[in-house]
């Protein structure tokens, strides 16, 4: 146990999947000067790596994996593999994601070491299934506990044929051949699916889980390699197959397994299924019931491997490997990889000559624990360990690097089939793993490169070779057409029409390509690779019309969609500051990366020269040169988008002095007694400018609800908080939204009624604010008039007491700036 072990406060957050607990860990980890966090996949680390990144800044994140390190000096907050944690360094917060992956019989040994012995100084996170918990109570007795409850529904939905599956669906079966034939039946019914085997690179995942997101297609089918770190728009999951091999014997899936998969479908707030595919007929209901209701057998052992070996010879070694575990809940591991590797070459006499000191038994654990991400454990693996250790031991003490070389070259090609690349792809994983060892190989950088380069090589051309297979083997078609009977014709005409061989495929609107509906299926398979073809050449040339296109050939649609001649092409999005907003040109597959930024740079251009312009006071009023007070409320006013209540910034208004004024009403400011606004804001125009901005930086629906143009006062809607209206300039009153320059006069002449005692609602008033009688009473409650009953019915208004008026200098309160200054002037 670590000495800190017993100053840490250990946390053990626990749910289903989708319950937010990673997210949870990162914010945690984000409140404290430094932490770790170990994931279970190189895939995560590098996924919450990069969003580190985002938040904290390259310099003070770093990635440990076995394949991969980026660490800067002064580096705070860690992304890492569980096996790759330098727990050798403190941090004051430490996390564990899946721990329940301790009971895993490969891996688990090491999760449990993580729980048993890895501390932060301050805080230690676990974080894991329910079904862990009574094995950590009984383990670190300390332990605190908190439940996350799953954000969306999992629900069953039974049996359906593979051909009858809802669009995003993912596939769950158990074997590469398996995978391909299922995605194959797929391409032929649906058109195209994404594949994920565990065998494929994160780089090659990645690509063809963005196959997917994009929603080029919309099936996936995937081993239970989705269980784990890929978070997808899946809504439903289907399991085609429910036994898979173990490694060692093919056996049921348990329920807590067929969850963690299920659990992909429905993510955040939205709702999943999960059900099988026809051929293998239902799930068991005690099943069902179990993932539905996430009520699980709890664990019963985790896996063990003694951490305190003895390095005085290899046969000391592998005792202390197979040492027993020291309480009844932990489970010796059965022999991993390492130790399988360690046993073979502990018999070989050319290893055994070079284990004569510690050190030396060191280096050789050390290369045991290179992977072989083929999974087999073959002669060649342990005799590429021999080679390794050998040179490791030999007069330079590091590998040579003409063979380093060599090894690496060797696998720096993209031919052959889809296995042949995997098998290459999971041989130059081992290559970047001994790269990353910097006390192997010399100039570790260069050869990190080399492998990492060499990784990507064949990570693309797998991707590619999936992705003609499984997603668009219509290029093959059309090479067969071409081949016997001559080209084939396709072009664009001025309209928009899509004619291949003469046939009327579809229309590009835009930067999209629409099929035509009347096509036969079985035609529209063939021809679309020519239509793609055809197209290649007319989105780059739309693509510089837009570029050159004048201010006025693009519009902005109350829903915030961006039309090029009448085209929606974009949407509005959130940017930097409210009244920067960024365009997003809508997903399609004809557009390469580099042209998709190149129309959101001209169309994120386009807002801004457009919101400028009609929300031109407020530009002027942010630019203006003013004094501070008289800065800072144009700022606050530029932020409220043109509308703020006085009351909200009285002690800013306060310290404004005569000249301020001056300015600010030549810039168009009114300061009122209840509100301060820009009176040009408030046309039609502007406010649907405002309304929309308000919405796109908050993430509501578009498009927002607007009063009827020119109008006074409108119904609020109740979708939308006060602060909407108020951006908008129609501060709400009661259940209406009234215009801001309305709620004003209305508040002036009820003021100078007010000097002369309690009054009675007049047509006039309400006439002033633009308001029916009835709606009356709220707008003078909303501005400070209250009304009260005479024995006679009849109801007067009068401004309540306890209001404090906008226009006075107000008091400051006792730990404001203002009552600091004050008292520092009285000093004086």
């Amino acid at each position: 146990m670590s000495p800190i072990a017993d100053r840490s406060r250990v946390l053990a957050v626990l749910g289903p999947t989708n319950t937010g607990k990673t997210y949870l860990a990162i914010e945690r980890m984000l409140s404290y000067a430094s932490g770790i966090i170990g994931f279970p996949l190189r895939l995560l680390a590098r996924e919450n790596y990069d969003r580190l990144v985002r938040e904290k800044g390259r310099a003070r994140v770093a990635l440990v994996t076995g394949e991969e390190k980026i660490v800067p000096q002064g580096a705070e907050y860690f992304a890492c593999t569980v096996e790759s944690m330098p727990l050798d360094r403190a941090f004051e917060f430490l996390a564990i994601d899946e721990i329940q992956l301790a009971a895993d019989p490969e891996r688990g040994h090491v999760f449990t070491d993580r729980l048993l012995n890895a501390r932060g100084l301050e805080e230690t996170m676990v974080l894991g299934a329910e079904t862990i918990r009574p094995l950590i109570r009984r383990l670190v007795p300390d332990a605190e506990f908190l439940s996350r409850p799953r954000f969306s529904q999992l629900t069953y939905s039974g049996p359906r044929k593979l051909t009858r599956l809802p669009p995003r669906s993912a596939v769950v079966t158990f074997s590469a051949t398996e995978v391909y034939q299922t995605a194959e039946l797929l391409r032929r019914q649906r058109g195209g699916t994404a594949v994920v085997l565990g065998a494929l690179s994160p780089r090659t995942r990645n690509a063809q889980v963005s196959l997917y997101q994009s929603g080029e297609v919309d099936y996936l089918v995937a081993t239970d390699a989705i269980g784990m770190g890929l978070n997808m728009d899946v809504d439903h999951v289907a399991f085609a197959r429910l036994d898979k091999f173990d490694g060692r014997v093919p056996r049921r899936l348990r329920a807590p397994e067929v969850a963690q998969i299920a659990g992909r479908a429905g993510r955040h707030l939205a709702d999943g299924t999960f059900g099988t595919t026809a051929e293998i007929g239902p799930l068991e209901p005690e099943i069902v019931e179990a993932v539905e209701t996430h009520s699980f057998d709890p664990l019963s052992a985790l896996m063990w491997r003694n951490t305190d070996l003895d390095f005085r010879s290899p046969d000391h070694l592998l005792r202390s490997l197979e040492r027993r575990p020291p309480v009844p809940v932990l489970r010796r591991a059965a022999e991993a990889d390492d130790h399988m590797a360690l046993a073979a070459l502990a018999k070989e006499p050319a290893v055994i000559d070079r284990t004569s000191s510690r050190a030396a038994v060191r280096i050789l654990w050390d290369v045991c624990q290179i992977p072989d991400f083929r999974k087999i454990l073959s002669d060649a693996h342990t005799r590429l360990l021999g080679e390794v250790f050998r040179q490791l031991t030999g007069p330079h003490g590091r590998l040579d690097t003409d063979w380093v070389a060599r090894q690496i070259a060797h696998l720096a090609r993209t031919d052959g089939d889809i296995d042949t690349l995997v098998g290459r792809l999971a041989h130059i994983r081992t290559w970047t793993y001994i790269a990353h060892r910097g006390d192997w190989v010399a100039d570790p950088r260069h050869w990190q490169g080399k492998a990492r380069s060499v990784e990507d090589l064949l990570s693309d051309a797998l991707h590619e070779r999936l992705t003609q297979r499984f997603v668009d083997r219509r290029q093959a078609v059309l090479v067969k057409s071409l081949k016997s009977g001559g080209d084939l014709l396709a072009a664009v005409t001025r309209t928009g029409d899509v004619v291949v061989e003469g046939e009327h495929i579809g229309r590009i609107e835009g930067f999209r390509f629409r099929p035509d509906t009347a096509t036969h299926a079985e035609d529209a398979r063939a021809l679309m690779g020519a239509a793609r073809r055809a197209l290649k050449d007319e989105i780059a040339a739309r693509v510089r019309r837009l570029e050159a296109a004048p201010h006025e050939a693009v519009a902005l649609a109350p829903d915030g969609t961006l039309l090029w001649h009448g085209v929606t092409i974009a949407r509005i999005a959130a940017g930097a500051q409210v009244l920067a907003p960024a365009a997003k040109p809508l997903a399609s597959d004809l557009l390469e990366p580099q042209q998709r930024d190149r129309i959101a740079q001209r169309l994120t251009a386009w807002l801004g020269e457009t919101v400028a312009e009609t929300l031109a006071p407020l530009f002027r009023l942010r630019q203006a040169e003013l004094s501070g007070p008289a800065r800072g409320l144009a700022f606050q006013i530029a932020e409220g988008l043109g509308t703020l209540r006085r009351a909200d910034v009285a002690d800013m208004v306060a310290t404004l002095d005569k000249s301020d004024r001056r300015r600010l009403q030549k810039l168009g400011v009114e300061i009122g007694g209840t509100f301060i606004f820009l009176p040009r804001l408030l046309k039609p125009r502007q406010v649907a400018m405002r309304g929309l901005l308000w919405a796109v930086a908050r993430g509501a629906e578009l498009p927002p609800p607007l009063p009827a143009a020119g109008s006074l006062t409108a119904h609020a809607d109740t979708r939308m908080d006060a602060s909407y209206y108020l951006a908008i300039g129609y501060p709400l009153a009661g259940d209406r939204a009234c215009r801001a320059d309305r709620l004003e006069a209305l508040s002036a002449a009820c003021a100078k009624l007010g000097r002369q005692g309690p009054f009675v609602p007049t047509p006039k008033l309400s006439q002033l604010a633009g308001c029916p009688m009835t709606a009356l009473p709220g707008l003078l409650e909303s501005i400070g008039f209250k009304g009260d009953a005479g024995p006679d019915g009849v109801v007067t208004y009068q401004r309540r007491p306890d209001r404090r008026r906008g226009d006075r200098r107000p008091k400051p309160q006792p730990d404001s700036p203002f009552a600091k200054l004050q008292a520092l002037s009285a000093r004086r």
